[in-house]
């Protein structure tokens, strides 16, 4: 795809506009009329502007992709290093540095135009100048009243400056959610598609055409999968697309109907990415590819949806996460909204082709421990609110024009090289891990489901320094001959298999999670403990930080999503012991993502259940049997009041084996059976389970 082409008629329109505004940055160097210290802040973005503009003029006339790779890794260093950690100091998209330098006030505003601006740097490279042309304006446009501030006083007002900002994420709104939308739906936009299926893949300039950082670690990783066997990467790409077709097929959906799958990984994989395309296409699926939104405005501070690579740096991420706190509120909610559904109604053709997402996971990077600074904005209570209610609406209006029941989705995981050595047999291993036998597991997770049908409740208590001690409740059965209360979960939608899971019933279900160590997306939580009350988190706390208070926070942030309780929405138990061992082996349990290690022991999903948006459609699990545990007394709210049903998020947090005394079930307040003692399954006829934990 000609990206220049492809926008030719949007950057027509744009090009006087955008050549004034270069033009007119071009010049801030020589002036003094803005006093310091925000004169080095407005140079500095001149600097980056004038950056962007030779970007753009080596993209256009095509030479950036005949330079050598020494060449296009200095490009992508200068474009990228002002926030890299050894330079983040002292750089004004550091909100810390930016309220020192500039003043608590001026500070982090001028850090989060600095955030739009760099933006710029991927809208070079997919040759969108409306973008690009709309952030220079407003630089300049702050510019200018910086300029008219020297007298009588040296800075504008603090309201003027905002509003400036609110204004511009506003007014574009109906530009940049309707082309965020559109690239989630439409299988004409080609931009990464082109370069995955066209470009010569053992040649590693390729990912310098992505215009995103490239950290050594996407070059390992694409260079590891040059060295691969091409039955190995078919094996790899094979698994993922038989997943999602698989997905299909156990939730008795009709995939015929469907043309397209959006594929969201991470940059690096793409000889597999390009089989993967090829197995679709097989299936009647035409990829989508878009990138994950990097604008404020369709940004996502807990997950990256589309593809991405490597941060330059978490702690910038970070800081950044709550930059909507500028502008959210009820009226630019609606209209959100209001853009939303104009988009999905022209696109209604194209939404009914959409088939779900297929998820290429990456693991492997040490844990990341924030700081919290107090330049960074953070968002009010009303904010919460509006937010909340905004994903709620959302999530309708989706499914409203893409139905739940008629979609599914695929996750399958693979390590990065940070894990350490031996990475490419590790590698190997999780190729193992991801290929186990289904029949096998099938067969033997349906043993501990008739078990677990019996039971009214489950006590789980954890060994040693592990202070778990839960009681989770069972939904009746009305009739065990057709019903079941536990989905056997093999290798479709959750690749690895190896787990059976139930939406519990909230009342009654108390006590104590505790785990000494687990990865929720970036973060590694130390000593988690979440506190249930008739299912729902009522205390919870961490040891990542010296301060309570501020480990509280951190909780607050990434599991419970800034919601005040959730409920417990999955009860589950893995079975997938080979990646246990594996993990044991190389000394990597701590690096595993939760895709694998919800499959090495109980886990718990505080959030919504694994059926939201869908509860109202039934599910059979291989043996015939209806999962009617598809619901819990807070999503039953749906019928009454929908935004009290859902929270639009879904944490996992997994106990291990050699964190786990005993999972026991309970029938008429009597032992009835041990599910697992002292970390081994107990339970008569899943013997195999316990092999790979023994050798």
């Amino acid at each position: 795809m000609n990206v220049w082409e492809f926008w030719k008629e949007e950057n027509e329109c744009v090009k006087e506009r955008y050549e004034l505004s270069m033009e007119r940055i071009r010049q801030i160097p020589e002036e003094t009329t803005v006093c310091e210290p925000y004169r080095g802040f407005f140079q500095e973005m001149s600097r980056f502007v004038g950056m962007l503009e030779d970007l753009i003029e080596v993209l256009r006339n095509g030479s950036l992709k005949t330079e050598s790779l020494e060449d296009l890794q200095k490009w992508n260093y200068d474009l990228y290093g002002d926030i890299l950690p050894e330079h983040y100091k002292e750089s004004y998209g550091n909100p810390a540095f930016a309220a020192q330098k500039l003043g608590s006030e001026f500070g982090p505003m001028l850090s989060f135009l600095y955030t739009e601006l760099r933006c710029g740097i991927a809208y070079a490279y997919e040759g969108r100048l409306l973008e690009i042309t709309a952030a220079n304006e407003v630089l300049i446009e702050i510019y200018n009243l910086f300029e008219r501030g020297a007298e009588p006083s040296p800075v504008p007002k603090l309201q003027e400056v905002k509003d400036i900002l609110y204004w511009y994420v506003s007014d574009y709104a109906d530009h940049t959610v309707r082309t965020w939308l559109w690239e989630r739906l439409d299988p004409q936009w080609g931009f990464a598609k082109d370069i995955i299926m066209e470009e010569d893949l053992s040649d590693l300039r390729y990912l310098y055409q992505f215009g995103a950082y490239i950290s050594p670690s996407e070059l390992s990783v694409a260079k590891f999968l040059n060295s691969l066997p091409e039955e190995t990467i078919q094996l790899m790409a094979d698994t993922y697309v038989e997943g999602f077709r698989k997905g299909f097929e156990v939730m008795g959906r009709n995939l015929s109907k469907k043309k397209t799958v959006l594929i969201r990984y991470e940059l690096g994989f793409e000889r597999m990415i390009r089989q993967a395309v090829n197995g679709f296409r097989k299936l009647g699926l035409e990829p989508l590819f878009c990138r994950a939104p990097i604008s404020v405005i369709n940004r996502n501070p807990s997950r990256k949806i589309g593809w991405f690579s490597t941060s330059p740096n978490k702690q910038y991420d970070y800081d950044h996460r709550y930059d909507s706190a500028i502008y959210m509120g009820n009226t630019v909610k609606e209209r959100k909204l209001s853009v939303m559904k104009a988009t999905l109604e022209d696109l209604r053709t194209e939404a009914s082709w959409y088939a779900g997402p297929a998820v290429v996971e990456t693991f492997g990077e040490p844990g990341f421990t924030p700081e919290n600074k107090d330049a960074c904005f953070a968002l009010s209570g009303h904010q919460e609110d509006v937010i909340r209610d905004f994903n709620n609406e959302f999530s309708q209006l989706m499914n409203h024009y893409v139905p739940e029941e008629e979609t599914s989705f695929t996750i399958i995981a693979f390590p990065r090289p940070e894990i350490g050595e031996p990475y490419e047999e590790i590698f190997r291993e999780v190729i193992r891990i991801n290929t186990l036998d289904y029949e096998q597991y099938k067969g033997l997770q349906q043993v501990l489901i008739d078990a677990l049908d019996q039971a009214d409740y489950v006590e789980i208590k954890g060994k040693g320094e592990n202070c778990t001690d839960l009681r989770v409740m069972l939904h009746p059965l009305n009739n065990p001959e057709k019903e079941t209360n536990f989905e056997n979960c093999v290798a479709d939608v959750n690749i690895p298999l190896g787990e059976v899971f139930t939406s519990p019933k909230l009342m009654g279900t108390n006590g104590i999670l505790h785990v000494k160590s687990v990865y929720i997306g970036d973060f590694q939580f130390k000593n988690l403990k979440l506190k249930f009350e008739n299912g729902m988190v009522k205390e919870y706390s961490c040891d990542n930080l010296e301060n309570p208070a501020e480990c509280r926070k951190l909780v607050r942030q990434v599991i419970m999503k800034n919601h005040e309780s959730l409920p417990m929405g999955e009860f589950a138990i893995g079975t997938n012991t080979t990646a246990y061992a594996i993990g044991r082996t190389y000394q990597i349990v701590d690096r595993l993502p939760i895709l694998i290690v919800e499959k090495m022991g109980p886990h718990f999903a505080v959030g919504d259940t694994c059926y939201s948006w869908a509860e109202d459609f039934p599910m059979y699990n291989p043996d015939g049997k209806e999962m009617v545990a598809r619901e819990n007394e807070v999503s039953a709210l749906r019928k009454e009041n929908i935004s009290a049903a859902y929270f639009n998020c879904h944490t996992d947090i997994t106990i291990p084996y050699d964190e786990l005394e005993s999972i026991t079930t309970y029938e008429e307040g009597k032992k009835a059976a041990d599910i697992i003692r002292d970390g081994r399954f107990a339970l008569p006829g899943v013997e195999e389970l316990n092999l790979p934990l023994e050798n």
